[in-house]
């Protein structure tokens, strides 16, 4: 889940604890958890809402200062269903940060590593990409994922998807521009 930087401060104060969001199915579900620019979150509450229904309350708690601002600042098509997602930020370290800070491989790390890039690999549909794109992101550090992606002829959107499947195993780091091999996606690249 996404947010405008410009609420980053409250999110992480925990006085930003709304977000509203059109979208045409359900993309939260109550209880689960989502990495953001500004830390965990765990939705605690996604229901539909008519716009009609927004309380100034509601505007304060997502940061804006008026019903009308907030609205006016909600992207998406305005005809798909208004979602109100509440939220509060978790207050523990990202296990995927933890795993990606873990650059001490033995043996069985590096069997489990290549069994995940292996498996990642037979399921995609555009054939092997896992160790290539390792390689790519160790070759070209805070490089913008579009010029990355257009250097091995792929669509921007697809391959950023494809990075974020490396960063969930902790190989991957994202930049402010572009990624990085992690430690451990160092460790494994150096040691293969």
């Amino acid at each position: 889940m996404q947010f405008d930087a410009r609420h980053r401060d409250e999110i992480r104060a925990g006085t930003v604890t709304v977000t509203f969001r059109r979208w045409a199915r359900r993309q939260a579900v109550l209880g689960n958890r989502y990495r953001t620019l500004h830390g965990i979150i765990e939705a605690d509450a996604v229901d539909v809402v008519n716009p009609d229904g927004v309380t100034a309350a509601d505007a304060h708690r997502a940061g804006y200062p008026s019903v009308e601002e907030l609205l006016s600042a909600v992207p998406g098509d305005p005809t798909r269903p208004l979602y109100r997602v509440e939220f509060h930020l978790v207050d523990e370290p990202d296990p995927r940060a933890e795993l990606a800070a873990d650059d001490d491989l033995g043996d069985q790390d590096r069997a489990d590593i290549d069994g995940q890039l292996d498996r990642l690999d037979r399921a995609s549909s555009h054939g092997p990409w896992t160790r290539a794109t390792l390689a790519l992101i160790a070759e070209h550090p805070a490089v913008r994922a579009a010029d990355l992606a257009a250097t091995v002829g792929r669509e921007t959107a697809p391959f950023k998807l494809d990075v974020r499947k490396l960063k969930n195993l902790g190989l991957t780091e994202s930049l402010e521009v572009g990624y990085r091999l992690s430690p451990r996606g160092r460790a494994y690249l150096d040691g293969t």
